[in-house]
């Protein structure tokens, strides 16, 4: 287990042997811890009284009545109940951030999009998480709970007795460059590349800046929460294992200061003020929590014989939708990986999908685009508009000598969605979207001459 140095005032959880502790593994865990010793309440949630004048508050996930497997809930034990943690509400502009629906008769969404990479802010910037994000795609609708949008953000400065918390959506967090530090309710998670963090909805937080500036990708998921996908015949190991997600332990703060909070609800920004930390929980209970996970550990699995599978089978987590086998969204990574397939084309083939798919490069070289797809960068290939590897990729594939290869050095992922992903003006006028990428597939050959044969 890592531990992390503090921000000042913040107590955290002490292990068994009363050393600093940081995180507690599993996914969907039933998980317990405390900052002070006997401040959680064992046998009953809510007692007529609790351990140093404590407040016990559930924090729902899902409704009540959900399937025990899907219910998910924490008991927090807090210095005051949240409702102090809030006032009276004043409308605020944060204008980069767009939720959907958000279709703009004078953008086309329709059509296959790639973007350098949105260039990292000046030293004296002044970005912060919120002021910094910037949304690139939409799909669906925050008011009826389906959907989702992609964001980039870039932060240069931490937020400062000021925190957030968006009753819309979780947040699914993939850093690019630099280190954050998301100070939550829970406990503290500190992220950087090659990790992601979940962000569940309702969940307040506030972002430091550990080492910057910082850019990422964001999944904002309006939706069913994101779960680890069923692994069918594979069975019980590989793709990503439970055990290697991490859940911080409880730590709060007990600081009497001015402090402004931020809420998203209904794609509309609100601040109230208040006059303490919010982060207050000394103690909590339950499966309802924010987690990080190392993408290195991902065990990807594949083809052995011949053929390249379907995408999915390098699928991270999935947000279902309701219609069974179709996700809200599915988060895919696209790692370091051996391939062995025989009399096969290996990279991903053409097609046409019914889902619409962003993708962001991480690092290195992704192989269907070897050219153009720059860390940092994104694509967009909308519902059912054809899209497939380049030139290059095709006629390297297609002539390679299949011998054992490993694709080293690369980290891809994807956003994928049932819904169509609609652009937002920054993405069509801001961004630095590469007029050109429609033409990689201009210089596909006709090969085709009637005679019989391999060509």
């Amino acid at each position: 287990m890592t531990t992390q140095d503090l921000p000042t005032g913040m107590t955290r959880a002490t292990d068994m042997f009363g050393t600093a502790a940081g995180y507690m593994p599993g996914f969907g865990n039933d998980f317990e811890t405390e900052a002070l010793p006997g401040a959680l309440p064992q046998g009953q949630n809510s007692p007529q009284k609790c351990n140093y004048g404590l407040y016990a508050e559930q924090l729902s996930g899902t409704a009540f009545t959900a399937p025990r497997g899907q219910n998910e809930r924490t008991w927090c034990y807090r210095i005051r109940p949240s409702v102090q943690h809030t006032g009276r509400f004043r409308p605020i502009d944060v204008p980069y951030w767009k939720t959907a629906p958000n279709i703009l008769p004078n953008v086309t969404s329709l059509g296959q999009y790639r973007w350098d990479p949105v260039p990292m802010p000046a030293a004296d910037a002044d970005l912060t998480w919120l002021t910094g994000m910037r949304t690139m795609t939409t799909a669906g609708d925050v008011n009826i709970q389906v959907g989702m949008a992609s964001h980039i953000y870039l932060v240069t400065r931490s937020m400062q007795d000021e925190y957030f918390f968006s009753a819309d959506s979780e947040l699914l967090v993939v850093p690019q460059e630099g280190r954050l530090r998301f100070v939550t309710e829970l406990g503290v998670i500190d992220l950087e590349p090659k990790e992601i963090a979940i962000i569940p909805r309702g969940l307040v937080y506030r972002v430091e800046i550990l080492e910057g500036p910082a850019r990422g990708f964001v999944c904002e998921n309006y939706g069913q929460k994101f779960d680890l996908p069923g692994r069918g015949p594979i069975g019980a190991n590989c793709m990503a294992n439970p055990r290697d997600f991490k859940c911080p332990v409880a730590a709060f703060e007990d600081r009497e200061t001015p402090s402004r909070v931020v809420i998203k609800w209904c794609g509309q920004f609100h601040e109230t003020h208040i006059d303490h930390s919010p982060l207050d929980v000394v103690a909590w209970h339950g499966n309802y929590c924010a987690y990080k996970y190392d993408l290195r550990s991902y065990s990807p699995v594949g083809a052995i014989l011949f053929d390249h599978p379907d995408p999915s089978i390098f699928t991270v987590l999935t947000a279902p939708s309701g219609q069974e086998g179709t996700a809200n969204i599915d988060f895919v990574l696209f790692r370091e990986r051996w391939m062995v397939a025989e009399h096969s084309f290996r990279p991903p083939w053409y097609h046409k999908n019914i889902m619409s798919e962003l993708m962001g490069n991480i690092y290195g070289i992704y192989d269907a685009k070897p050219q153009g797809f720059a860390p940092g960068g994104t694509s967009l290939h909308n519902c059912m508009l054809p899209h497939g590897p380049d030139r290059n990729a095709f006629e390297g594939a297609s002539n390679a000598e299949l011998r054992p290869e490993k694709l080293d050095q690369t980290m891809s992922f994807m956003f994928e969605t049932r819904f169509p992903q609609h652009l937002t003006e920054f993405a069509a006028k801001e961004a630095p979207m590469q007029q050109e990428y429609i033409e990689v597939w201009n210089q596909l050959e006709k090969k085709f001459d009637g005679t019989p044969g391999i060509k």
